[in-house]
């Protein structure tokens, strides 16, 4: 038995890929398996080569394997493709429709299953995928009858008749491929599950559902890659609290939109990608100067322009903290796990009410759309926090002048309320304003506005703003992440602890204001350090090195050709800088 599998389907996009990654995947997570999950797709609605690879373990998995245990191919560009990944003793399973053929470079044992022919004769070619699930089966000894409830849910719909044959077809690729493997039959098979239930989610999904807990009642947005899957599954849930999902125009509408329902007491939202964000900066500008409460997610991928819309990277960094022009107070917060994207989610509404400023949810499309096993949430932690909004009447006092909106305060942070409050009248405009909100050039009160603003970012509060895996007061080396590359930097620093090497870790989850003294004792403590980020110029390094220093001693493991890191990238990496003191180029590219 093993206690962990890689398998991967792969074929033309629209030709099911997805939903056959889907039942395999919710099949073992009912059985209690941790699973990790990430598609390969492309930017286009059909056609392109599509992968999806599930990881499936008896312990927590956060990383794409690096190897592959079960290849399923509706293709031989899937073969050509991911071949290489299979190890001794690897299976392919391919439809014999295309007639396969096995590379002469590989080891793997190669099968042709007439996934097509079978469906067919059932009644239709869309079953293929069915068939080779239950080739999938036979392979790793799976009980058929565990995909019934799955099958059920997603067909059940469509009529029993459609449930009973797709379930035939699942059975007619087991006993096809049981027959095939004869002797070998169950030989990858899985180490039983502890059957305990547990979700299986993205990471969009987890921010949507951190937004609906978090109070959030009105999102305004466009849809774009990979951020679409917040809008969508609020679209669903938004309507059943009272709250609505608006399509905007464009994201400038979006953004603003979200900016004029904040100040009107109602927690709103945006979510987009790189260029969609490119165009929000005027309005999280404006957000900044009249101080209202914005929360923006940002999904980022490949860039710039339109880029590399489907595959990942961290490249979006710099520009969420420094792209408005002019200088406003931002806080920008990088979940690097499901959990906590639900988790930071829920606190970014209420850092924006009590700070009164921008929040970034910076994510990456690998965490926003690889699939994990999630522990169940425990909403006992959500709270809602409204900062200094004034939701009783007003003193009658204060109808005798316009009400200080902008009051200068030790802590940066002004009362506000919302609009058609009694004697709660003032002005709100973009242009340098005084306490009343009234345009205002005086040098003295510029002055004073920009300090009361920027005082916000020495007040901020943020639990665990660096996850740490810090084993060691004296480390060899030191691996800095945020984002995505969390789970896969952990798997790295396993082998090289089992090659002696001390390995800390630290995990950027506060990006700005920067958590210089969390991360400074650990940068000080190691004879090296490396950052980890999916981008061509080590954006999180050189923010590092702008607030920590070590500028000599902080070098990049830099990854930007579209695909995630999987651990063994960080481990060679890892080694290299360990005996050379230097990296090749300072980056990672295969």
């Amino acid at each position: 038995m093993i206690e962990q599998l890689s398998w991967k389907v792969g074929g033309q996009q629209g030709e099911g890929i997805e939903s056959t990654g889907e039942i395999f995947s919710m099949a073992l997570n009912r059985l209690g398996y941790f699973l990790y999950g990430y598609r390969h797709f492309s930017s286009r609605i059909k056609g392109g080569h599509t992968n999806n690879k599930i990881r499936v373990s008896t312990t927590q998995v956060r990383a794409v394997a690096d190897d592959l245990d079960i290849l399923v191919a509706f293709d031989q560009e899937t073969i050509d493709v991911n071949y290489h990944e299979l190890h001794d003793g690897g299976i392919i399973i391919a439809d014999a429709k295309f007639k396969p053929v096995k590379p002469d470079d590989t080891n793997a044992e190669m099968y042709a299953v007439p996934f097509t022919e079978m469906a067919t004769e059932l009644g239709t070619s869309l079953m293929k995928n069915m068939v080779a699930v239950g080739a999938t089966c036979a392979v790793i000894n799976l009980d058929v009858q565990v995909f019934l409830g799955v099958v059920q849910e997603i067909f059940g719909r469509k009529g029993e008749a459609v449930v009973e044959k797709n379930m035939e077809a699942i059975k007619q690729g087991y006993l096809h491929m049981l027959e095939k493997l004869g002797e070998k039959a169950g030989s990858l098979e899985l180490a039983k599950a502890d059957g305990k239930q547990r979700m299986f989610m993205i990471g969009n999904d987890a921010i949507a559902l951190g937004a609906l807990a978090g109070g959030v009642r009105l999102m305004a947005a466009y849809p774009i890659t990979p951020a679409s899957e917040i809008m969508e599954y609020l679209i669903d849930k938004l309507p059943t609290v009272g709250g609505t999902v608006i399509q905007t125009e464009d994201e400038i509408a979006a953004a603003t939109m979200a900016i004029g329902a904040n100040y009107g007491g109602i927690r709103s939202f945006t979510a987009s990608a790189g260029p969609g964000l490119s165009l929000m900066m005027e309005a999280i500008g404006l957000a900044g100067m009249t101080e209202t409460p914005l929360v923006v997610v940002d999904t980022q991928r490949g860039g710039p322009s339109t880029g590399l819309p489907t595959k990942q990277e961290q490249s979006d960094l710099m520009a969420m903290i420094y792209g408005t022009h002019g200088e406003i107070p931002k806080i920008v917060i990088a979940p690097s796990t499901v959990q906590e994207a639900f988790y930071d989610t829920v606190e970014a509404f209420n850092l924006a009410e009590e700070y009164q400023c921008p929040v970034i949810i910076l994510s990456d499309l690998q965490l926003s759309l690889g699939k994990q096993t999630v522990e169940p949430l425990d909403y006992s932690k959500v709270e809602i926090r409204r900062g200094k909004l004034l939701q009783e009447e007003l003193p009658e006092a204060e109808a005798k002048s316009y009400f200080k909106r902008y009051e200068v305060t030790e802590d940066g942070v002004s009362p506000r309320v919302i609009p058609g409050m009694k004697h709660g009248i003032h002005h709100v405009t973009g242009v340098e304003h005084d306490e009343t909100g009234k345009p205002s050039e005086s040098p003295s009160n510029r002055l004073a506005q920009m300090d009361k603003r920027m005082r916000k970012l020495d007040q901020i509060q943020f639990d665990t703003p660096v996850y740490k895996n810090a084993k060691h007061d004296e480390a060899d080396l030191l691996l800095i992440g945020f984002n995505s590359t969390r789970g896969t930097i952990d798997e790295a620093i396993g082998r090289l602890e089992k090659d002696g090497v001390k390995v800390n870790h630290a995990q950027i989850r506060l990006i700005h204001p920067f958590p210089t003294d969390e991360i400074l004792p650990l940068i000080e403590s190691a004879k090296h350090v490396a950052v980890v980020e999916n981008n061509a110029t080590g954006q999180l390094a050189s923010i590092i090195k702008m607030n920590a220093g070590f500028p000599q001693k902080i070098k990049s493991m830099l990854k930007y050709d579209g695909n995630p890191f999987q651990p063994h990238h960080i481990y060679t990496s890892s080694k290299e800088l360990l005996s050379n003191g230097s990296l090749n180029n300072n980056k990672i590219n295969i």
